[in-house]
């Protein structure tokens, strides 16, 4: 069975990540746990590569545009990311729970991602992750967290 990227995401995410509780093991242990379940070395590789450009993005200054300025997405973006997916980003920038350096990251780590078509679900658990990973997202990581999980809101276009 082919793994993707995402998975071994969803795997660190779901287990160790998100689990402020118990200490994080080293990437070494956290190789080989990936291993034993399944994942190939590539994937891992590639799992910890885009991490490493999510931790990265710490250092990344803000975006800067004016009130009135609009995203117009690359082709590739655009052949990557369906209506659904831009749509969704949009929302999550009009309620506030994405800035425009928030959004921006989310479309990098989603291109990182190598896959060829990104569906909604795909979207938010990238969000969620960017959130977490950004400092004083705490109220937009829940807000994600609850629609990720509880899926009390519906959309209507």
């Amino acid at each position: 069975m082919k793994q993707s990227i995402f998975e071994v995401l969803i795997y660190l995410f779901e287990n160790y990540l998100a689990n402020d509780d118990e200490p994080s093991p080293d990437r070494d242990s956290l190789e080989s746990e990936l291993f034993e379940a399944g994942f190939t070395p590539l994937e891992i590789r590639k799992a910890f590569d885009w991490l490493d450009g999510l931790a990265d993005s710490r250092n990344m200054p803000a975006t800067v545009a004016g009130d009135q300025a609009i995203r117009v997405y690359h082709e590739r973006e655009a052949l990557r990311l369906d209506v659904e997916c831009r749509g969704f980003i949009l929302f999550l920038e009009q309620v506030g729970i994405l800035d425009r350096s928030g959004r921006e990251l989310v479309i990098d780590r989603l291109m990182a991602l190598e896959e060829d078509d990104v569906d909604l679900d795909t979207v938010k658990w990238v969000v969620l992750m960017v959130l977490f990973n950004q400092p004083g997202q705490e109220e937009a990581f829940n807000w994600m967290e609850d629609l990720l999980f509880d899926n009390p809101v519906h959309l209507v276009h």
